[in-house]
């Protein structure tokens, strides 16, 4: 294992933190300190956290923690750990900008109901972090805060849309991240920043509260760590119940960190690789998540190459019209005005204008594809317990590049094409982790997601815990600026 350099309260993942908090060995107060001058080290070089708050109230709000304690309160597992929320979930009393001009100024008066339920359990919130407008792409820019860059190297890309909540992980800026994911925005940035990123099954974590509770049903809130218990420690957190999500589940959130350890033994695992040829992918990365292979061997798994029973090319044409569909009922209103219409990014405007050009049988057939999609995946799941695909397609590319144009010798023919590897547990609403497999010869991380069966959350998490204690590549491989010489 490398040796840290840092702080070791900053080094300590969030549950040890909590431990400490909790038993005295440390204050609040320190812990504040400890993180904001940390901060103050290492978030210029990246950018990941962005409206800060002041450090004189931040420190008021650890005194506070603290006098709990000395009463022998707590509010839970995150009492008076620092947290910085994604800047595309409202936070009561601190802007919440989406990464658009539009939004620069905004300051909700309401929490999300995950922010809500984060700051209930004890959480100090620090801040937010960074995300590309409106969260549209896997590239975390916007023009009202920048660029942010990778933790491994400040020249490369986050990820995204919870780019800056992965970076800020790997490098220690967080104990532990909220995120959301629509196409893949918890799962990519954790595998090009060497930590985890779990979009869980549809409805486990309530999204919103939102104009309309019915038909959203692509993206979700979700939580990232740098160990698989941290992430489901926080998972427990935020999932749950609510009227107000009509559709939330209702299965009592519990722990799910609790029993995490199992033995996987002739567990039967599918690999789907790059979907039998058709996905293209950038050099190394396919045979990087191939080589992971052997881990799940390890374990005892059994693993061989399965394809899912439909045309890869007509799930991608039902994503789109998905796609566009949503994105244009939330941003028509700002297409349609000519003074904001200009502030909108080429993407957004792109996204609006395909939802435009929609039917209502357009709409209605892709959700027939999505459900046949649902139905292809759990004839898979008839013989498989879990299945197995890239993270990503690519590695981190040059951060000046919005989105690569052509990718495994294959020209992009959207901003988002590079991603369609993520797309399948989307559309199928089910749970799925990224989990780090490794770097390539430029020192870049990939990583794997493990898919389950419906509402099968414990399950994902019980195999992801198994293979980071096999293989613990966040201990083994930090980034190097944290990193004694």
């Amino acid at each position: 294992m490398k040796t840290l350099a840092i702080d070791p309260l900053v080094a300590l993942d969030a549950e040890a933190l909590s431990r400490a908090i909790h038993a005295r060995q440390v204050s609040c107060r320190e812990v504040m300190q400890a993180y904001l001058a940390h901060i103050e080290r290492f978030n210029p070089q990246v950018n990941a956290l962005v409206s800060l708050r002041a450090e004189e109230d931040l420190l008021r709000e650890a005194d506070d923690c603290d006098r709990q304690l000395d009463r022998g309160q707590s509010k839970g597992w995150m009492h008076g750990m620092p947290q910085a929320i994604k800047d595309l979930a409202a936070t009561a009393g601190l802007r919440t900008t989406m990464g658009s001009p539009l939004f620069a100024e905004q300051v909700p008066q309401h929490d999300a109901i995950s922010v809500g339920r984060v700051r209930d359990c004890g959480a100090i919130i620090i801040g937010k972090t960074n995300v590309p407008e409106f969260g549209l792409g896997s590239q975390t820019y916007n023009s009202v805060f920048g660029t942010t860059t990778n933790a491994y190297d400040s020249s490369l890309i986050a990820g995204g849309s919870s780019g800056g909540a992965a970076v800020a992980l790997a490098l220690r800026l967080l104990p532990v991240a909220d995120g959301s994911d629509m196409m893949g925005s918890l799962r990519n940035p954790a595998a090009f920043n060497n930590v985890f990123g779990f979009r869980p099954s549809q409805g486990r974590v309530p999204h919103g509260p939102m104009p309309e509770v019915f038909v959203q049903q692509l993206a979700t809130e979700g939580p990232m760590g740098r160990t698989v218990t941290d992430v489901a420690r926080l998972l427990s957190i935020q999932a749950g119940y609510d009227p107000r999500v009509p559709l939330s589940l209702k299965d009592a959130p519990g722990n799910f960190a609790e029993g995490l350890q199992q033995d996987f033994t002739d567990v039967r695992i599918g690999w789907l690789g790059d979907y039998n040829g058709y996905l293209p992918m950038d050099d190394g990365v396919l045979s990087l998540c191939e080589s992971a292979l052997a881990d799940f061997s390890a374990l005892g798994c059994q693993v061989e190459a399965c394809q899912p029973d439909f045309a890869m090319a007509r799930l991608w044409q039902t994503w789109l019209t998905h796609r566009h569909f949503l994105v244009q009922g939330s941003l028509g209103a700002a297409y349609a005005d000519p003074r904001k219409r200009p502030l909108l990014k080429p993407e957004a405007q792109w996204e609006v204008e395909g939802g435009l050009r929609l039917s209502a049988a357009d709409v209605y057939q892709a959700s027939v594809d999505r459900s046949e999609w649902y139905r292809a995946l759990s004839e898979l799941f008839q013989r498989y317990d879990f299945l197995l695909l890239p993270t990503a397609q690519v590695f981190p590319f040059d951060a000046q590049q919005p989105w690569p144009r052509v990718v495994g010798g294959q020209s992009m023919d959207t901003y988002h094409r590079w991603m369609e590897v993520v797309i399948g547990p989307t559309l199928a609403g089910l749970p799925s982790i990224s989990v780090p497999v490794g770097f390539n010869p430029a020192g870049l991380p990939m990583g794997l997601q493990i898919i389950g069966p419906a509402q099968a959350d414990r399950a994902v998490l019980q195999l992801a815990y198994a293979h980071e204690q096999l293989t613990r590549w966040v201990e083994r491989c930090p980034p190097t600026c944290l990193q004694s010489t």
